[in-house]
């Protein structure tokens, strides 16, 4: 119940009390809804209101007698609500204040006269109006000892609540104890008992005095039991924190006699253990100090704070690292080259350098260690070389991938002020390989991140600098700890996603693809014997022909590395296995011509080349993440205006080579024989077959060049040669990337002729020789020196054919 302050506000509350049984209520009364709320008669309350509907009713009632009738809708959710969404009995009340407010909304003091039914509801007009019928209350009759006890239990139970917390105001307590009439107590309390509304309601519905003042002591004894179950947890809690506050009294207490006697607490013997680990580790001055100083804390802190843990912690870390603790490496040259010759065929640049970095610390032992970082294709061995490279050289491995991370603290560590901390993940390897030169790879640096919470690839410029890893401060650590003995191995699938700065630290060495021979020692020497134990076999039971796994190397897988080649060899295992189980132990034999019993028809189609010479087709090479392949790019000319139509998926670069070999043709058209009218009277189209993928890079220039001579002069193209190489303007040819996987990719389709940039006759020199054996390589710098061995027939003016004295030399067939 709300009081009202001033004296002209208690004049007007005790005439309209002394009125009350003879008031005289209107048939018809203005609607204000109220969404959360049930205002009983006596009752003085602010009432805020906003809705158009229920302003337009108090301005009528306002005008008029300034009674308004209160009704509580049934869900205060509803913005506009019908007859059947409001209680039936409310409150006519009297509108003793109205103020509107800046925000539009309206405040209004109404004090609560005397119960109503709604009898009639119309609410189309501006506002909603009700016929009332007022309800009366009862002639109070002679009081019995009945009424007379429920109004002392409802006096003394509001005495109580108020001494156990209730916020009664004073004034409520004594109007309660000078009320006699058992209907206006109850209305006076049901209004200061926070009851919901449907609680509320049910009491203003109910008539008669005595059932509504015994149903408010029923809500009232149970206020006062949650008010005692709330008094009794809010004891035990206060108890429990005097009892907390005196154990920390009586702890210093201990603390202090335990200090005067010299005796040691509980925290003194883990004290002396880090004193003695201290004494007999070996560190720089500066860790040695932050130890000490950190010991120091420990001594000073209750053994129960949680900084306690967090030093504890700390001294935990930093006692567990490999301070000073090495493995001899071994540098037998000799053996190191068996152990990667036994766990990789091939790889010969990669095993050259670690056997220089070998032989370098046999002569030096203060040699710091590369930075290196394999690149290539999945599957080509980068992580477990890592594995070869440690046990040839006779350290510990560590390995962590770093793809998809893109927090800095991943690399640093977080510093000890956040919860939770814990060193980088650098610094976790070490302290897993327990030793402080093991060789540590971390994979995927190509897919690093990086976002709001740092770049991990500019933290790790620290960790893979020579010059600057021996002083690497981790910010968990705090101290500088030496990397400089680790022997860094890093692994990529592409370079060009790793920074320029971060790519400048290491030393790269390419993993390209595995030729069709070396997947077929790979396989004798390494799958076929791994999947053949994994999967319960024996020699015995199962032998593979070289024609069986070349077959499934070029049919059935299309990759650089020979993971699928090892699925697929896996997968004729289990097969044989199975038919062991059954029963069935003869030797099965896996041929060329059984392999399709095991694995089904082949999955890929082998390039194959064209079968006769056409015009304006030509083969071109292309690299691609999964080695080298073969393309085809067709022109053709039709009636039009000279333009070029593109098509196939091309990137811009493609597009560009395009036009500028459409523009040399056009340029140079008079020197081989071709009218000039020809692209003013012709449209030219250039299409890359397999339109689905994505083609781009700048190596296709010739290609298109050459298809683009043909047409535009009815001459037919070599079918077995193949070309790579851009062109510019002026007709030079540009060397471009890839050769090794183009030149494999070139001999598996069968091709006997390859054109290629002079520029790029370096780039043969990696590749076997039993590989390129039939093949005859053309080196051109001129466009000029490609159209007489693409094209059958010479053009006007070309040049003679260029010389082929390499192709002899690498074994070439005329």
């Amino acid at each position: 119940m709300a009081s009202i302050d001033n004296k002209n506000d208690d004049q007007i509350g005790n005439i309209l009390e002394e009125q009350s049984q003879k008031l005289q209520v209107p048939a018809n009364l203005p609607v204000l809804l109220l969404r959360d709320i049930v205002i009983f008669p006596y009752m003085i309350a602010p009432l805020f209101v906003g809705r158009e509907k229920s302003k337009s009713a108090i301005d009528a009632a306002l005008s008029g007698s300034r009674m308004i009738l209160l009704l509580t809708q049934k869900d205060m959710e509803i913005e506009d609500p019908k007859r059947e969404e409001v209680y039936d009995v409310g409150t006519v009340a009297l509108i003793m204040r109205m103020l509107k407010l800046p925000d539009g909304r309206v405040r209004i003091l109404a004090q609560g006269l005397i119960r109503a039914r709604v009898e009639a509801f119309e609410e189309d007009g501006a506002y909603i109006t009700a016929g009332v019928s007022a309800l009366q209350e009862p002639d109070a009759p002679e009081k019995n000892l009945e009424t007379e006890a429920m109004i002392r239990n409802v006096r003394s139970g509001l005495e109580k609540a108020a001494s156990l917390g209730k916020n009664l105001p004073p004034e409520v307590l004594i109007i309660a104890s000078n009320v006699d009439e058992a209907g206006r107590l109850a209305d006076l309390t049901a209004s200061n008992l926070e009851l919901k509304v449907d609680e509320a309601q049910r009491i203003l519905e109910i008539d008669d005095p005595y059932q509504r003042l015994k149903r408010v002591y029923e809500l009232l004894t149970r206020e006062l039991e949650l008010l005692d179950v709330q008094s009794k947890i809010s004891t035990e809690a206060k108890g429990e924190m005097d009892k907390l506050q005196k154990q920390y009294y009586l702890r210093q207490q201990m603390k202090a006699i335990q200090k005067e006697l010299g005796e040691g607490t509980e925290i003194q013997e883990d004290i002396k253990g880090y004193q003695d680990k201290l004494r007999k580790i070996r560190v720089g001055d500066e860790v040695k100090e932050e130890l000490e100083k950190q010991i120091g804390r420990l001594a000073q802190m209750h053994p129960e704070s949680a900084e306690t843990a967090v030093v504890r912690n700390y001294l935990d870390w930093m006692f567990s690292l490999p301070w000073n603790k090495s493995t001899v490496d071994n540098l037998d040259l000799i053996k190191a080259r068996k152990i990667l010759d036994e766990d990789h065929y091939g790889l010969a640049k990669v095993k050259e350098r670690i056997l220089e970095y070998l032989g370098v610390r046999k002569l030096s032992k203060t040699a710091k260690g590369p930075i290196l970082c394999f690149v290539g294709p999945p599957g080509v061995g980068k992580t477990s070389l890592g594995r070869s490279i440690a046990r040839a050289l006779g350290r510990k491995f560590v390995r962590i991938s770093l793809g998809g991370v893109h927090d800095e603290a991943e690399i640093r560590g977080h510093r000890r002020t956040y919860v939770g901390a814990m060193p980088g993940r650098i610094v976790q390897g070490i302290r897993r390989a327990g030793s402080e030169n093991p060789v540590f790879m971390m994979d995927e640096v190509d897919k690093i991140g990086a976002d709001f919470r740092g770049d991990p690839s500019s933290a790790l410029l620290e960790v893979l600098d020579p010059e600057q890893n021996n002083q690497f401060r981790d910010h968990y650590l705090g101290v500088p700890y030496d990397l400089s003995k680790v022997l860094f191995i890093t692994t990529a699938n592409l370079l060009d996603p790793i920074q320029p700065a971060f790519r400048d630290r290491m030393e790269v060495l390419e993993l390209t693809g595995y030729t069709e021979e070396e997947k077929l020692q790979i396989a004798f020497r390494h799958l076929i014997p791994k999947q053949v134990a994994e999967n319960a076999l024996t020699p015995k039971l199962i032998h593979f022909t070289d024609g069986a796994v070349k077959k499934i190397a070029s049919l059935y897988t299309r990759e650089a590395g020979v993971r699928n080649l090892e699925r697929e060899i896996a997968s004729v295992c289990r097969k044989v296995a199975r038919k062991v189980a059954e029963g069935k132990k003869a030797l099965s034999v896996v041929t060329a011509q059984s392999i399709e019993r095991y694995l089904g028809p082949p999955k890929i189609f082998k390039d194959q080349l064209l079968q006769k010479n056409q015009i304006g087709i030509v083969t071109g090479v292309a690299w691609t993440a999964t080695g080298g392949e073969i393309l085809f790019v067709e022109a053709s000319k039709m009636p039009g205006k000279g333009g070029l139509s593109l098509t196939g998926s091309l990137g811009e670069v493609m597009k560009e080579s395009a036009q500028a070999a459409l523009t040399y043709a056009r340029a140079h058209a008079a020197e081989f024989g071709i009218e000039a009218r020809l692209f003013s009277q012709n449209d030219f189209h250039v299409h890359f077959p397999e339109g689905a993928i994505p083609k781009d890079g700048p190596s296709a220039g010739v290609t298109i060049a050459t298809a683009l001579l043909s047409v535009c002069t009815d001459n037919k193209v070599i079918w077995d040669t193949a070309m790579t190489g851009e062109i510019t303007l002026r007709g030079n040819v540009l060397p471009v990337g890839g050769i090794k996987e183009k030149v494999l990719a070139a001999q598996r389709a069968g091709v006997k002729k390859m054109i290629i940039p002079a520029a790029n006759k370096k780039d043969l020199y990696d590749i076997p020789k039993k590989v390129i054996r039939g093949l005859e390589f053309i080196y051109v710098e001129d466009i000029k020196d490609v159209f007489p061995h693409a094209l059958v027939k010479p053009l006007g003016k070309a040049r003679k054919p260029a010389g082929k004295a390499d192709g002899k030399r690498r074994g070439a067939k005329k």
